[in-house]
């Protein structure tokens, strides 16, 4: 699970077809992306300018959220399609506010996991891990995770900037609601989704740039990202803008994305 096998040490990395989170990683500034990356990612800038303003403002409510959770009594984060390490990561905000936190951190992409050391230097105190594994494999998620964190007590699960990747044909909602059955009372779900606003003329050139890349795209509507939260009671500030989730939260001022973004974020507690 830590990623100190042999294979681990040397993962096979497809540069051939762009990946969700290197093409993140290229909109974040970061290095750790390759010209098949760019590219697409840079199209995709042509046709939604404000993508990069996007990408930071869903970083940034990463960490007011999971600032906040850590601050409200939660000790156990589990984060699925974590993505390329940009500090501060998930375990290092939750850290600072409480060392003891245990996180798990899971993605399917071979460059995460060579990334995977700095994703494991934590506190003392806490603990940190990483899973190799594909959100599309609830059980092997779960049993992984379970070797780090207590799922009889409170967990907080991250499905950040990931489901509007898998289809429901692939079965998005189930796996959510496999994921959200583990888990305890208490237990917060923490989800962003782009989504897409009926009439918007770009929504067919933005599928078929993804398509060219060999991506699974499956933009939804706000009244179905919400669908995702069944069984918890959505927090205030509701659905939102990820940066009109609780902005008052940041440390410093964060990115304001143009009204006309169609990118929902939304956080929710198990009864």
């Amino acid at each position: 699970m830590s990623g100190t096998d042999e294979s681990a040490t040397s993962p096979v990395i497809d540069t051939s077809k762009p990946h969700p989170a290197r093409m993140y990683d290229f909109w974040l500034g970061g290095k750790d992306n390759y010209p098949v990356d760019e590219e697409l990612g840079r199209r995709m800038m042509a046709i939604e300018p404000g993508v990069r303003d996007v990408a930071r403002a869903n970083r940034a409510f990463m960490r007011r959220v999971t600032r906040w959770a850590a601050g409200d009594g939660i000790r156990q984060f589990l984060d699925i399609g974590t993505g390329i390490p940009t500090e501060p990561n998930l375990h290092q905000v939750a850290q600072a506010v409480a060392p003891g936190a245990r996180v798990v951190y899971c993605d399917n992409d071979p460059i995460v996991l060579a990334h995977a050391e700095a994703l494991m230097q934590g506190t003392p105190e806490g603990a940190t891990a990483y899973a190799q594994a594909d959100v599309r494999e609830p059980e092997h998620i779960l049993e992984q995770a379970a070797e780090i964190l207590d799922f009889s007590r409170p967990v907080q699960l991250s499905l950040v900037a990931l489901l509007h990747f898998v289809s429901d044909e692939q079965g998005a909602y189930e796996l959510v609601g496999r994921l959200a059955e583990e888990l305890a009372p208490g237990s917060r779900l923490v989800i962003t989704h782009a989504g897409y606003i009926p009439g918007d003329d770009r929504l067919g050139e933005v599928d078929n740039q993804y398509r060219s890349g060999r991506i699974t795209l499956a933009l939804r509507s706000r009244e179905d990202i919400a669908r995702f939260f069944g069984g918890f009671d959505v927090l205030e500030p509701g659905l939102v803008r990820p940066d009109l989730w609780r902005p008052e939260l940041d440390e410093e001022p964060g990115t304001r994305l143009d009204p006309s973004v169609a990118f929902y974020a939304g956080v929710a507690r198990k009864g």
